[in-house]
């Protein structure tokens, strides 16, 4: 994840980020969890692959058809929430399918919560009532990520699989700033809908949304289906950079934050842009970006628990050649510790084995090689070159 808004307006944030360097993570504020030194792991944990949705691009490839894949039951849900608590990981993410739609989910987000966990909620958001919005409030989920994969209706539904999803989603949206949730837009960026990103902008200014993170699509779950067709070309890509970067320096930074998600070298193209205009930011991101380190914090900071209890390096990463391990066959904490895990070990280590024009760069040790998964599917390869980057950066 690249904060955007951190790195065009970094002078803040870095003053911030030295006083929390060496704070246990569960102590550090959400936005800041990046730049920590502490390495527990953010957790994405997929409760179910059941959604009332049918995505084109789902990673997961959820749907309300699916088997619910042998899903992790009660008891063994609690257990894992246990461990995870006495790693005291800084945050866990219910996510899915749709985690609203599992019977036992406000079982689990109770559960969790009582357990001391920061919490969060990534959601379609079509069955956020504002019933739902104040659960949400009372259970003190700190942030719902909600999708809107389009600017209107056509786009959003046609993307989705269900007529009606985007009036619905916009209303979630609502809901949850009417009643004092923090919320965020999310879209995943493909060739049918990247450029209608100025026109969410507008309707996230409109609509009072205090975040805006923009997704690359991934050749994960159905997303490898669309890979071929509908990913954006690098020429692409740097225009929509282009955009986020001059919204980020127009947008009040304490009102309006701007991420994008898969695509560490983004950072890089943000240090560029700062450069070319002499900003008097540019240390100050330099300097963020250094102390995040490896900006894909796969298999590091960043983990995934699938519906089964099957555990990966990151929530694109679901494939049988990239399973960590199984928290029914041993603890979370157990498998995540392990330094002779060759997963685990290939991800950690990557910088120094990276390939191509990713081996190359002068960049490499602040962004990792960009997207692995992206770099597996194209070449075959996990320590090859990301396909997404949009140039040589060389050196500046």
């Amino acid at each position: 994840m690249i904060r955007i808004t951190q790195l065009v307006h970094g002078k803040g944030t870095v003053s911030e980020v030295i006083k929390h360097r060496k704070v246990s993570p569960h102590e550090v504020p959400s936005k800041l969890l990046a730049f920590t030194q502490t390495r527990r792991p953010l957790v994405f944990w997929n409760i179910t692959n059941q959604c009332n949705l049918s995505c084109t691009h789902c990673y997961i490839n959820a749907g309300p058809n699916k088997q619910r894949r042998d899903e992790l039951s009660l008891n063994e849900a609690k257990a894992f929430i246990d461990d995870l608590a006495e790693m005291r990981i800084p945050l866990l993410m219910f996510t899915g399918g749709e985690p609203i739609v599992r019977r036992d989910f406000w079982d689990l987000v109770a559960y969790a919560k009582s357990n001391g966990l920061k919490l969060a909620l990534s959601s379609n958001g079509t069955l956020i009532t504002k019933e739902i919005a104040k659960k949400i409030k009372e259970a003190e989920i700190e942030y719902v990520g909600i999708s809107l994969d389009g600017a209107n209706e056509k786009t959003h539904d046609t993307i989705r699989g269900q007529s009606g999803s985007f009036n619905k989603s916009v209303e979630a949206l609502k809901n949850c700033v009417e009643i004092g949730v923090k919320c965020g837009v999310r879209v995943t960026a493909t060739r049918d809908n990247y450029r209608e990103i100025p026109d969410l902008l507008d309707l996230l200014i409109q609509l009072n949304v205090p975040r805006f993170c923009l997704y690359w699509l991934v050749p994960s779950g159905r997303g490898k289906g669309l890979f071929a067709d509908k990913n954006l070309k690098t020429s692409e890509v740097a225009r929509i950079l282009d955009l986020l970067y001059a919204k980020a320096k127009k947008f009040d930074p304490e009102k309006t934050e701007i991420l994008s998600v898969d695509a560490p070298q983004d950072g890089i193209y943000m240090l560029k842009k700062l450069k070319e205009e002499n900003s008097p930011e540019y240390e100050n991101a330099l300097r963020l970006l250094e102390f995040t380190g490896d900006s894909c914090s796969a298999g590091d900071r960043v983990a995934n628990v699938d519906p089964s209890g099957n555990v990966y390096v990151c929530q694109f990463a679901q494939l049988d050649e990239l399973k960590v391990g199984n928290i029914r066959q041993h603890k979370f904490s157990e498998i995540w510790t392990d330094d002779f895990n060759p997963i685990l070990s290939t991800f950690r280590n990557k910088v120094k084995n990276l390939k191509g024009k990713c081996g190359e760069c002068a960049y490499k040790q602040i962004c990792g090689g960009g997207c692995r998964i992206r770099a597996y599917f194209h070449h075959g390869e996990v320590m090859a070159e990301d396909p997404l980057c949009p140039h040589d950066f060389g050196t500046f």
